[in-house]
């Protein structure tokens, strides 16, 4: 008996590693697949490398990204690393006017 409490502690170390290192790895993994896999022309995406575009097609394996006005490249699927949400666009218009502040008062004061 006591041998099995000498490796209990050992048991829960790697329980502990297995619940906060190799889980949510995993779940990052198939959810980067799952974004990969998904890809349509429009998206904004940022490929692995930092460098960001929109998808302009998607041919089996291969992604063509356009980065800059005219600029296409090709890469593969896993090259993508994230993909932007799309963004509302009531919700991500700046208003049209800025805003405006009281005209200061002649001798300074407030």
């Amino acid at each position: 008996m006591t041998e099995l409490v000498s490796f209990l502690p050992l048991v829960a170390i790697a329980v502990l590693f297995w619940l906060m290192v190799v889980r949510p790895a995993s779940r990052r993994q198939k959810e980067l697949a799952r974004i990969q896999s998904a890809l349509q022309p429009g998206q904004r995406v940022m490929l692995s490398s930092g460098i960001f575009g929109t998808v302009v097609s998607v041919v089996d394996d291969r992604v063509r990204v356009e980065i800059a006005p005219g600029v296409e490249v090709e890469v593969v699927r896993p090259a993508i690393g994230s993909v932007e949400p799309m963004a509302e666009d009531d919700a991500t218009t700046p208003p049209t006017t800025p805003p405006t502040t009281p005209p200061a008062s002649p001798d300074g004061e407030a």
